[in-house]
C-alpha cells in the first residue's frame, strides 16, 4: 500500500462526504479531523471541552477544520440532536475516558462515558433515515490479557483488568449488539447501516499533553530539564504514530462503506509482529531525538495494575484492508519529537506537513 495510492483512495472516499466525529477535541480526534479535512470532507466533532490548553485541537481552532460541538457524550437527547441535524455519511466514535490510571479514580464515570455514551450514539445511528458508515474505536486492551508473548487476534477473549479496559471491552459487547440487533447485515438493504469496531495500540504523535501518558510525560520533563520518570520501563507496547491507525480507521471506513456485509466486524491496528518496544527503549529513543535528557526507573510495585506485556495480531487489517504500517515504532517517535520542537505558531502547519507526507496528498 503506498502513500500516494491510499491518500487517492481516501480521497475518493471522503471528499465532499459529511462525517461526524465523537471525541474531536481529543489527541487522536483532533489528528483524524485534520486528515479528514485534508482529505476534503465536512466535519461535524461532539466532544467535552479538552482537558489541556494548547493541545492539537487548540492549535486547529484557526485553520477552521471543521463545526465544534462542545457537549457530553452522556447528554443523548442533545447527541441525537445534533446527529440527526447533520445527516452523517460517516460516523468516527472516539469519545471516550481514555486512561487507565484515571480509570481507577473515576471509575462508574469511565464506564459511564465508555459503554453508556456508545450506547448512546449507536440509538441516535438508528434514528436515521438514510444510508450511514460507523466506525467505533475502542482499544488493544479490550482482550484478557494473559500477560504472555502472545498476539492477540480478533477472535481472543475480550476482558480487562482495569475499569478503563474492561469498559471498552463492554462497547464491544454494545456494538456487537446493536449490530446483531439494528443493523444486521442481513437486512442492511432495509436499515443501510454498517458498522465495524477498531482496536488500536498505543499510539504517540504530537500535539497530546494527557497526564499519564508516556510522550507526554517525556516532552514535559525534556522541555523543563528535569530526569523523566518512568513507572514501568520493562513493560512492552505496540507504539505506533497516530497517523497509523487513523489511516487505518479510514480505510476501513470507506470500504466498509462500499461493502457492508464484507467488512462489518472487528479490526487491530498495530506494529508489525518484530517492532513492538519497551517503555525504556523509547524513552531512549525519545531522549536521542530530544538531543539531551536522562531517565529514571520509578517503578513502584504498590502502584495500581497497568499491563506488562501486550501485543496484536494485525493479520487480518493487512489480508482482508490492505493496510499495513508505514512508520516502524523509531520512526514515530522521530516523527512524534519532531513535532514538539517545533515552534507554537509551527505547530499546525507541521501537523498538517505529517498528514501530507504520510499519506502522499
Amino acid at each position: 500500500m503506498e502513500n500516494l495510492a491510499i491518500g487517492q483512495q481516501l480521497s475518493a472516499y471522503y471528499k465532499n462526504k459529511k462525517v461526524f466525529v465523537t471525541g474531536h477535541t481529543g489527541f487522536k480526534g483532533s489528528w483524524l479531523t485534520a486528515t479528514l479535512y485534508s482529505l476534503g470532507a465536512t466535519v461535524k466533532g461532539y466532544a467535552l471541552a479538552p482537558d489541556y490548553e494548547n493541545g492539537l485541537f487548540d492549535l486547529l481552532l484557526p485553520h477552521k477544520t471543521g463545526e465544534s460541538v462542545i457537549a457530553d457524550i452522556r447528554d443523548k437527547n442533545k447527541l441525537i440532536a445534533e446527529l440527526i441535524s447533520f445527516q452523517p455519511d460517516y460516523v468516527f466514535h472516539l469519545a471516550a475516558q481514555p486512561l487507565v490510571r484515571r480509570s481507577y479514580e473515576i471509575p462508574a464515570e469511565t464506564f459511564d462515558v465508555n459503554v453508556t455514551g456508545t450506547a448512546n450514539l449507536l440509538e441516535g445511528i438508528t434514528q436515521l433515515p438514510g444510508k450511514c458508515t460507523v466506525v467505533v474505536i475502542t482499544t488493544d486492551k479490550v482482550y484478557e490479557n494473559k500477560e504472555k508473548d502472545i498476539l492477540y487476534t480478533e477472535q481472543d477473549v475480550l476482558g480487562g483488568y482495569d475499569p478503563y479496559s474492561a469498559s471498552k471491552a463492554c462497547a464491544e459487547l454494545v456494538v456487537n449488539s446493536f449490530r446483531n440487533s439494528f443493523f444486521n447485515t442481513a437486512h442492511y438493504n432495509r436499515h443501510q447501516k454498517a458498522i465495524a469496531s477498531v482496536r488500536a495500540g498505543n499510539v504517540i504523535g504530537g500535539g497530546d499533553y494527557s497526564r499519564d501518558r508516556i510522550v507526554p510525560d517525556i516532552v514535559r520533563s525534556l522541555q523543563q530539564g528535569r530526569t523523566i520518570a518512568v513507572r514501568n520501563p520493562r513493560a512492552v507496547r505496540p507504539w505506533q504514530h497516530v497517523l497509523e491507525p487513523i489511516g487505518g480507521y479510514l480505510l476501513l471506513g470507506g470500504l466498509l462503506n462500499g461493502a457492508p456485509l464484507q467488512f462489518s466486524k472487528a479490526y487491530n491496528f498495530g506494529p508489525l509482529a518484530d517492532d513492538h518496544l519497551t517503555v525504556q527503549e523509547l524513552v531512549q529513543k525519545a531522549i536521542d531525538s530530544w538531543g539531551s535528557g536522562s531517565w529514571e526507573d520509578v517503578s513502584d510495585p504498590t502502584q495500581v495494575h497497568e499491563a506488562g506485556l501486550l501485543k496484536l495480531d494485525i493479520t487480518r487489517s493487512m489480508k482482508e484492508l490492505g493496510w499495513q504500517p508505514q512508520w516502524d515504532a523509531s520512526r514515530a517517535i522521530q516523527q512524534a519529537i519532531a513535532w514538539y520542537k517545533q515552534a507554537t505558531d509551527q505547530q499546525a502547519g507541521f501537523t498538517f506537513q505529517q498528514i501530507k507526507v504520510y499519506f502522499g496528498l
